[in-house]
């Protein structure tokens, strides 16, 4: 009888097998030959998964929010503005993050589901000159997904540095890291990378290491410092051993395993691919007559969905019994709605069986809470929409 259910969150997801090998192996020295090749590897392959050809990888040892705070030490100084494109929790996260830099910090909001236009963006652009622009590509606490090519376009035009936080993105959804002309991108390694928590990844481009290099005060964060790293990443890149900090050695072999089976698959398919999970819940939720956060259809994202509780349920009513069921889910994560909603993970190694078990599993729970609705109703759209939308963009 299988004794763990189906890991259906936001992060950490599940893990393919050989990634877990490769995190399982003997721990060897981080200057040990076959170390430097695969860590050598893993910067080349973090670069391609960026879709950045001209960007430099840094590979941390470090959770999502590490990689927030490492762009941020690096490219602001004290009295520096920064313009934060807010759709939830972890915009508001970053901000935080900004202001400890001491940076002058202005938002542009929407209301919780929805995002800001372009045209919002455009006009707080124009009232001030900022130096940097951070989008929180998919907030992981509302679903909601950011127009990061037309956003980036936009801070390019008014000179700001753009960051993506791409946590709940990279290599799920589409971010073409040097044609969008993203200044820099970050991420964490439970997500759609596909490795178990404990690396902090970020590329940054030519825009933003000259911008680094112009620097007229220290940065403020010893660990952080792209000063200690540049040349340790350069070293390895090169196939040199070389030292500031020990890096999380298996979880460097877990990762170059993972990058490989990333590219292997294709970013374009891996894009698409993605497309159609997140349309195969959306088509379910739609079914079951849940409402969800984002508040129009285009602002929700592909790697993870939020859908509400129906009416006088709790998540204390459904979410252990969909966990009977054999599906984790999470939790609501924005403060403001917190009690209102969950989360469903449908990202990196997730395929269209998983999602099928995991709408069934609601289904399962929503029948045991009382709530009307056509059985196999959810399972039966998110099929259907699967196979629509895999086919649509073959």
């Amino acid at each position: 009888m299988k004794d763990r259910t189906l890991l259906m969150i936001p992060g950490p997801i599940e893990f393919e097998p050989a990634v877990l090998a490769a995190l399982g192996a003997p721990t060897t020295s981080h200057v040990a030959p076959d170390f430097i090749e695969a860590f050598g590897q893993a910067l080349e392959k973090t670069r391609k998964v960026f879709l950045s050809d001209d960007g430099q990888p840094f590979v941390l040892a470090g959770s999502g929010t590490l990689a927030m705070d490492t762009a941020v030490a690096n490219l602001i100084e004290p009295g520096d503005k920064a313009l934060v494109v807010n759709t939830g929790f972890f915009s508001d996260r970053m901000a935080l993050i900004l202001e400890r830099y001491g940076a002058q910090v202005t938002h542009v909001k929407a209301p919780v589901g929805g995002r800001p236009t372009i045209e919002e963006v455009a006009a707080a652009l124009k009232k001030d000159r900022f130096k940097v622009m951070t989008i929180t590509h998919v907030d992981t606490s509302t679903a909601v997904i950011a127009d990061v090519k037309a956003l980036a376009q936009l801070a390019q035009q008014y000179g700001a540095l753009s960051i993506v936080d791409g946590v709940c993105s990279v290599a799920g959804e589409e971010l073409r890291m040097s044609e969008w002309g993203v200044d820099v991108a970050l991420t964490a390694s439970q997500k759609a990378i596909s490795v178990p928590p404990g690396l902090a990844l970020v590329v940054a481009g030519p825009r933003a290491m000259q911008s680094f290099k112009a620097r007229k005060t220290p940065v403020m964060s010893y660990y952080s410092d792209w000063a200690n790293w540049l040349p340790i990443m350069e070293a390895y890149e090169s196939r040199k051993p070389s030292y500031f900090g020990t890096p999380a050695v298996n979880l460097v072999f877990a990762l170059n395993v993972s990058l490989d089976q990333i590219l292997k698959e294709g970013l374009d398919a891996r894009f698409k691919r993605h497309r159609a999970l997140g349309a195969a819940v959306q088509a379910a939720l739609k079914s079951l007559e849940l409402d969800q956060v984002p508040t129009r259809a285009e602002f929700a994202a592909h790697t993870l969905s939020a859908p509400r509780y129906p009416q006088g349920i709790t998540q204390a009513d459904l979410l252990p019994k969909v966990q009977k069921a054999g599906v984790t889910l999470a939790g609501g994560l924005h403060p403001a709605i917190k009690a209102e909603y969950f989360r469903i993970g449908h990202m990196g190694p997730t395929n269209s069986g998983d999602v099928l078990a995991t709408i069934g599993a609601i289904e399962t729970a929503l029948q045991q809470c009382n709530y009307a609705f056509t059985s196999g109703a959810g399972v039966a759209a998110a099929q259907t929409a699967y196979q629509e939308t895999i086919l649509r963009f073959l």
